[in-house]
């Protein structure tokens, strides 16, 4: 599991058990991630933090790579 993945990871169980959490993570998510694992996000950075329900699902896709790392050849990605 990835160091990303094991964060997200560890947000997520904690706004499950702890409502005023959530509710920090919902309002101020930088704070809340800063709070919980003292992790600094940029001021440059926008983060915004949804909630699922039943019957309401997000699917997020990220950036393309060769948009994150300007100047590099990267190689041809396949799944």
């Amino acid at each position: 599991m990835s160091v990303e993945l094991a964060a997200q990871n560890q947000l997520i169980q904690k706004a499950w058990e702890d409502q005023a959490f959530r509710e920090k993570l919902m309002e101020d998510p930088k704070a809340a991630i800063r709070e919980l694992l003292g992790v600094v996000i940029p001021d440059h950075i926008q983060l915004k933090t949804v909630q699922e329900t039943p019957d309401e699902l997000y699917l997020v896709i990220p950036p393309a790579p060769a948009r994150m790392i300007p100047s590099v050849d990267i190689p041809e990605i396949k799944w």
